[in-house]
């Protein structure tokens, strides 16, 4: 990526701030780039630019939206492996996972262009027989969209992808920590022709920034994905704009007795250990029946023991380093949380500094982990399993239902009626029987449970198309 690719990108061009941010590589701490520190006044820019595209591209005809997002999604899969570096590189995630959230977000692009093309409005019945009543979907208008660090091509694209199909303009905020390949992103739909306007880039801190989209007065809507706290203060400044919040999650999952161990071992310790457990759907907690506790838990040591911590662009390194120090410091603290209430660590449950900066954490397993240790009652974001024991199928239910979070779960039963009558009382958006926590594809609904702390709306496939435009209403009154 050349110098004039890294920076904001407002109105079809690329500018710096004076201020400036540095992109630090989590592996060793080495400084690799810097991106702007942008103000409130940048993002004024960056709204006027989104908004004076805004009625040009809503009136643009789906079939060439369409076809844009084709180009970007080829745009994005000429640039995979120089994206899928620049990720590794500033995220920590190793190459392997890099390479196929790149692939993940083109596939992204290529959905919404199919789907723009299928939405639809409809014809309603009337009393009045002089009355044709129909109704269209129309984009919301200026989108605000802030992103996060944990997968920061894919996650944008979730609402980059439907916000371009649907006709909305957008004023685009990544995570600090992760501007760098934001920039690159922003690049290849530039690459592309998407036109000026329709989506700006603006990094800087989102305090700042951030704040400065969610109650600009022509930002009309907004999409979040983010912590729990962040998102209520979203919430709160942006009140009365429609909003998709994506927020935390700490989902259990749950292996009865009957279950299959080696699947559930694998589901438990991939959702903990992928992305080095920092994904919001990962195994919060594993509520384990207590006549399988043991088995269990020494096939998830054993799954933890296969992982290799190193530099994440090694093919050999299976796991990279946290993102940064806030998530790196909650882990060991959730770790030692438990530990001092008298759970006990299987593996690992240590920051590795040696391996070349602060932010390696080996893989961890810790049992005997009781319901009020902060393993369970907060998102730890990090590689860790912590197993509960449970006696029976009423204190499991009651066990998950505690769950301050409504994101994702899993139920590992060879008995269907049960595993479907846990999912029906659990208020949480995802259950998933047999299968882990993470398990998601990108055409499917994803988002939290009603009265729980993982936010609102629904991501995936038309879901968030729906989301990002609204229902007008035309009525005809005929002749005659």
């Amino acid at each position: 990526m050349s110098k004039t690719e890294t920076g904001n990108y407002i109105g079809g061009r690329w500018s710096t701030t004076a201020e400036t941010m540095p992109v630090v590589n989590p592996a060793n701490g080495e400084t690799i780039a810097a991106v702007p520190r942008s103000s409130r006044e940048t993002v004024n820019e960056a709204v006027a630019a989104a908004r004076a595209a805004a009625f040009d591209w809503a009136a643009t005809p789906v079939f060439e939206r369409a076809a844009m997002c084709m180009a970007i999604a080829a745009a994005i899969d000429a640039g995979r492996e120089a994206i899928a570096h620049t990720l590794s590189l500033e995220q920590g995630k190793v190459l392997a996972e890099a390479r196929g959230e790149v692939a993940k977000a083109a596939d992204g692009f290529r959905l919404a262009a199919e789907l723009i093309k299928q939405m639809g409005g409809q014809t309603l019945p009337a009393e009045d027989p002089g009355k044709l009543v129909m109704t269209i979907r129309q984009p919301r208008g200026v989108y605000g969209v802030i992103t996060p660090w944990n997968f920061p091509v894919n996650i944008p694209v979730e609402y980059l992808a439907p916000a371009i199909a649907t006709g909305n303009s957008v004023v685009w905020v990544p995570a600090p920590s992760t501007a760098l390949v934001a920039c690159a992103l922003m690049a290849a739909m530039q690459s592309a022709g998407l036109p000026a306007g329709v989506v700006n880039l603006v990094t800087g801190e989102g305090a700042t920034v951030g704040d400065a989209v969610v109650v600009h007065p022509d930002v009309t809507a907004i999409a979040f994905t983010g912590s729990t706290a962040t998102g209520r203060q979203i919430a709160e400044r942006g009140a009365g704009k429609p909003m998709l919040l994506e927020l935390g999650g700490n989902g259990p999952l749950i292996v009865f007795e009957d279950a299959d161990l080696d699947a559930a071992a694998a589901a438990a310790a991939g959702g903990a250990f992928f992305n080095a457990g920092q994904v919001c759907a990962a195994t919060g907690f594993v509520l384990a029946h207590a006549s399988v506790v043991d088995r269990l838990c020494e096939r998830l040591v054993a799954r933890a023991a296969e992982h290799v911590l190193g530099n994440p662009l090694d093919s050999a390194t299976t796991m990279g380093p946290l993102n940064n120090a806030k998530v790196a410091a909650k882990v060991l603290a959730h770790v030692d949380d438990a530990v001092a209430q008298g759970a006990l660590l299987l593996h690992g449950g240590r920051a590795r500094p040696d391996m070349g900066s602060d932010l390696f954490f080996e893989p961890t397993v810790v049992r005997d982990v009781t319901p009020d240790m902060r393993l369970c009652r907060e998102e730890t974001f990090g590689p860790v399993v912590p197993v509960v024991a449970f006696q029976d199928e009423a204190e499991a239910l009651a066990l998950a239902l505690q769950n301050a979070y409504g994101l994702s779960v899993g139920v590992f039963t060879q008995d269907i009626s049960r595993g479907i009558a846990m999912a029906k009382r659990i208020p949480a958006g995802i259950v998933n029987i047999n299968a882990g926590t993470t398990w998601w594809e990108i055409h499917l609904p994803f988002g939290g449970g009603s009265g729980k702390q993982s936010g609102m709306g629904r991501l995936g496939g038309m879901h968030t198309l729906e989301a990002m435009t609204e229902i007008k209403m035309i009525t005809v009154t005929l002749p005659g």
